[in-house]
């Protein structure tokens, strides 16, 4: 007898959401809201803008280094406690951030943040994918996504906001009410799940793991931001860094893959045997790559070729994230029941369409008109973004998802650094004489990239058929996915 799927989101279910996205939203809305106020606080320090800069790669550093903690942790204390000590350090490291003394302390506290947010980024999606089981993931990655896609491009306007009437202090202050009604939510709805720490057998911390991983990611993070800082490639900032984390990474993957009596690895490399997994994290990567190159360049593009100012300019970025939190919650949808692979390939030339109509704009074009083209961009990336989130935790089983959550943010992580990192480096190399050729060339850069994307696409998961049972599958000594066509009802029970 064929088993009829309630794919209905319970209220329970929909208040743990949006409990979750608040405090998901924290860290990505201080950390734009913070790049935008660079110039004002390296005056208010007398400090460099090199230095100042620190106050965000130290954030995004320590957010990259805790991630494979939280990947281990989450299980071993429990997902409500380490979302707690997750908000709590956040907070506590906003207010300090509020109340810095100099440029010294600032970064430091902007460190404690990053920590905080490197717990709850990760936990977004374990929370969620864990709550909503395989079967609704697309919708729930969907409304998962409208944050995502909106917090880059609404912090600056806000931090612009701010700085604009009010002291650099309150972009800090706007967050602690925030934070505390975050954590006052989160103490009430997230369900408690008990900690494996007691029971045997329960994976000890691959410490080695541990010290080559995070640190690793979080260097090459920071070799693509000096990269960046500097205009350069080929300049020792960037190389030195650069080889340290790919090092550290190789080591890592030697490390993972003997064979040892001490437990597994913090990471399990054999997710990468699943074709659905790695085309998912793979198009993530080129995702954020694409979404960061467009968000980089259409600023620059209103200010330098218009001669607009800071908060005009990131007024005209919102329709992207205007465009992927329309797109998300629909084709999330959709993906529960089609598939992701249709939607993401769609999603990707309706993207590439955006970017073509970038490269053409000039001096005289309206802003009505780019406008239009960055909200196509923005509803492409979002038919992108959602369905191949909730391919990854469709073909996941529920003990693996916390590891395949930090692969995925890690890696999403990386390709905005890298995205980034190389716009800066075409508008240097073909922008410094002609501002508008150098836009062009970025997106340009994105359609190659968006290109690559649709190749990835090809190997993610398609229709989907209705379960025939429920299960959760797998085995924590088997990391092989779940197939698309099984459904985790039970998963309801963590």
């Amino acid at each position: 007898m064929t088993q009829v799927r309630d794919d209905r989101l319970e209220p329970a279910l929909v208040r743990l959401i949006a409990v979750v996205l608040l405090g998901g939203m924290l860290g990505i809305l201080n950390s734009t809201m913070v790049a935008v106020a660079i110039g004002p606080l390296s005056q208010e320090f007398g400090t460099s803008l090199n230095t100042i800069g620190w106050a965000s790669t130290g954030f995004l550093l320590a957010v990259t280094a805790m991630i494979p903690f939280t990947s281990w942790a989450v299980d071993r204390f429990g997902s409500k406690r380490m979302w707690t000590i997750g908000l709590l350090t956040f907070i506590g490291g906003t207010l300090a951030c509020a109340l810095a003394w100099g440029v010294g302390s600032l970064i430091a506290f902007r460190v404690v943040q990053g920590i905080g947010a490197g717990i709850l980024d990760p936990l977004v999606l374990v929370l969620l994918a864990r709550a909503a089981g395989p079967h609704r993931a697309g919708r729930v990655m969907g409304l998962m996504g409208v944050v995502l896609s909106l917090g880059p491009v609404l912090g600056p306007v806000v931090g612009g906001a701010v700085l604009q009437g009010l002291s650099w202090r309150w972009m800090f202050i706007f967050g602690l009410p925030l934070g505390l009604v975050a954590l006052v939510l989160a103490l009430k709805v997230i369900p408690t799940d008990p900690p494996r720490g007691g029971e045997e057998p329960f994976a000890k911390l691959d410490v080695v793991g541990l010290a080559l991983l995070g640190p690793g990611f979080a260097v090459l993070v920071l070799a693509m931001n000096q990269s960046a800082e500097r205009n350069a490639f080929a300049v020792w900032q960037v190389l030195s860094p650069l080889i340290l984390g790919a090092v550290m990474l190789l080591v890592y993957v030697v490390h993972a893959l003997r064979e040892r009596r001490s437990g597994p690895p913090l990471i399990d490399l054999r997710l990468f045997k699943s074709g659905s997994f790695t085309a998912s994290v793979t198009v993530m990567t080129l995702s954020g790559l694409a979404t960061f190159a467009g968000l980089f360049a259409l600023p620059l593009y209103y200010q330098q070729v218009h001669g607009m100012g800071t908060l005009e300019a990131g007024l005209l970025v919102t329709p992207i994230g205007a465009g992927a939190a329309l797109a998300m919650p629909l084709a999330g949808g959709l993906s529960d029941k089609i598939g992701s692979r249709s939607l993401a390939q769609g999603g990707a030339v309706v993207a590439a369409f955006g970017c073509f109509i970038l490269t053409t704009v000039d001096a005289d074009t309206s802003a009505v008109w780019s406008s239009v083209a960055a909200l196509v961009v923005g509803l492409g990336l979002g038919f992108v973004g959602a369905p191949t989130m909730g391919s990854l935790y469709r073909t996941l089983p529920m003990h693996l998802v916390p590891q395949g959550s930090s692969v995925l943010y890690m890696l999403n992580q990386l390709g905005a650094a890298i995205g980034i990192a190389l716009v800066t480096v075409i508008l240097k190399t073909i922008g410094d004489t002609d501002a508008l050729k150098g836009i062009h060339g970025v997106y340009w850069f994105a359609i190659g990239t968006l290109a690559a994307l649709f190749v990835a696409t090809l190997f993610l998961p398609g229709r989907i058929e209705a379960p025939a049972a429920a299960q959760t599958g797998g085995s924590a000594d088997d990391p092989q996915p779940v197939s698309g066509q099984q459904s985790a009802d039970a998963s309801s029970s963590h």
